[in-house]
């Protein structure tokens, strides 16, 4: 699956292929918004993103969206739409192949899926309908790694403080009964802190990344 916003989704027709438009909160790495279509287009991308907006209840100014310099992220459509929605566009750095990670390593779960379908997709219904049910288990089920194991969506409500304070009751009960299995500290579960992308010092912080 080649790097792009839109991930490549094979279908029967071989040179041909649907293209999976992905939104996802980097803070808590939900996906906020998500589609199918058989062609990339900028208004394809401004319709999905404002769906996000409006699910998420966001407000001018809230949020900023980093995505890659493709064409449907920088078309006439998608810019106007950021500004009317007052979303303050930002865009990966020319020649910089990892300055999009969260999107990529995203990505790379779609592609590595113990679901992912062997045979390419039929029809872009067929597509979304697999992509519908890998979103919420991405969401809802998925203990996810950068976050503390716990799930995007709990992470998204804030729900992931009480789940990692009784984490870290569990974790010190089992050291206390058997201290013999324990070299050291238990595990830190403190939440997840802020995100940035690259660096502190370079970056800004964001909160949607396509």
């Amino acid at each position: 699956m080649p790097r792009s916003t839109q991930p490549y989704l094979p279908t029967t027709i071989k040179g041909k292929y649907f293209y999976l438009y992905l939104f996802m909160d980097v803070f808590s790495r939900k996906i906020v918004g998500f589609d199918v279509f058989s062609c990339e287009l900028a208004e394809h991308a401004a319709a999905v993103v404002t769906k996000a907006y409006q699910a998420e209840k966001l407000k001018k100014g809230d949020v900023t969206l980093h995505s890659d310099n493709g064409s449907p992220m920088k078309g006439i459509t998608m810019l106007a739409t950021l500004q009317v929605l007052g979303v303050i566009p930002s865009f990966s750095r020319p020649s910089v192949s990892d300055d999009n990670p969260f999107s990529e390593a995203l990505f790379r779960t779609v592609k590595y899926h113990p679901w992912y379908p062997r045979k390419p997709f039929e029809t872009v219904e067929a597509a979304l309908a697999w992509v519908i049910v890998f979103v919420d288990w991405y969401n809802n089920i998925h203990l996810h790694s950068g976050i503390k194991f716990v799930t995007p969506n709990d992470r998204h409500q804030g729900l992931d403080i009480a789940v990692l304070e009784n984490r870290t009751r569990l974790f010190a009960a089992a050291k206390e009964n058997r201290p013999d299995r324990w070299s050291g500290d238990i595990r830190n579960w403190e939440p997840a802190g802020s995100v940035y992308l690259n660096n502190k010092q370079s970056s800004k912080k964001v909160r949607i990344e396509i």
